[in-house]
């Protein structure tokens, strides 16, 4: 069984996925207890894709993000590092001529400089292993005008719900995962990376750093889940974009 832990090494977060990608998205369905399906809905309408634009999306794992943002006739490059991930993905939306799959990383990715009307990604950012690199990626990938949205795990404000919350992932999930998923100690990570991961006020923060403008959350699920979103201003110029994360 392979598993990440919070180095977040590629190669191991890769394969880890790869091992996971045949029943990924029934497992997060279970896990999520049903709330998978109202995140990406949100997430979808965040982007807000219209027919004609060209959109990213990144760790898209078997690209069911993917599909529900070709619906309104955008085209998607569906991205993801793991490439058991993009092989199942390819396979299932086999039949969308709107999606295509490239196996790319979060911190090189190998487009040009202001290709894409929108980024997005879900519950991808905090498994690269250098997320403020990815995140100037993402800003120099996104047209001038363009947006970004982010949806993932965070902090919940409400002690209760906060307590509530790291109480199911540290012991009711493991049990879940070890009837509902082919390699339960990836799972382990999952916890332990979403309990590591910065607030809501942090993540803005670095999508500032990026360059973004017009930075804003709101929280889903009583903050379990943040929606973050951002826009690159019209007048930026491809020099503004710099590898090079700031915080």
């Amino acid at each position: 069984m392979n598993r990440a832990d919070l180095n977040k090494r590629p190669a191991q977060v890769a394969a880890m996925f790869d091992e996971v990608a045949a029943h990924y998205d029934r497992t997060n369905a279970v896990l999520s207890m049903g709330n998978a399906t109202l995140w990406r809905v949100a997430t979808t309408r965040a982007v807000g894709p219209k027919r004609g634009e060209r959109i990213l999306d990144i760790a898209a794992g078997t690209g069911t993000s993917s599909a529900a943002l070709t619906r309104t006739g955008a085209q998607v490059v569906a991205a993801d590092f793991s490439e058991g991930m993009i092989e199942v993905g390819r396979q299932r939306h086999a039949d969308n001529p709107n999606i295509e799959f490239v196996q790319a990383d979060a911190t090189a990715l190998p487009f040009a400089d202001g290709e894409f009307d929108a980024v997005t990604i879900s519950f991808g950012l905090r498994n690269v292993v250098e997320p403020q690199k990815a995140l100037a990626e993402f800003y120099r990938v996104t047209k001038p005008g363009g947006r970004v949205v982010i949806c993932e795990f965070s902090t919940p404000p409400l002690t209760p719900v906060r307590v509530g919350y790291f109480a199911y992932l540290n012991h009711v999930m493991p049990a879940i995962v070890r009837l509902a998923s082919s390699n339960a100690e990836a799972y382990d990570y999952l916890g332990e990376s979403i309990a590591a991961w910065p607030d809501q006020a942090t993540l803005s923060g670095w999508l500032r750093g990026a360059g973004y403008e017009g930075v804003a959350y709101r929280n889903l699920t009583l903050g379990i889940v943040a929606l973050h979103r951002g826009v690159k201003s019209p007048d930026a110029q491809p020099a503004a974009a710099s590898t090079d994360a700031t915080s």
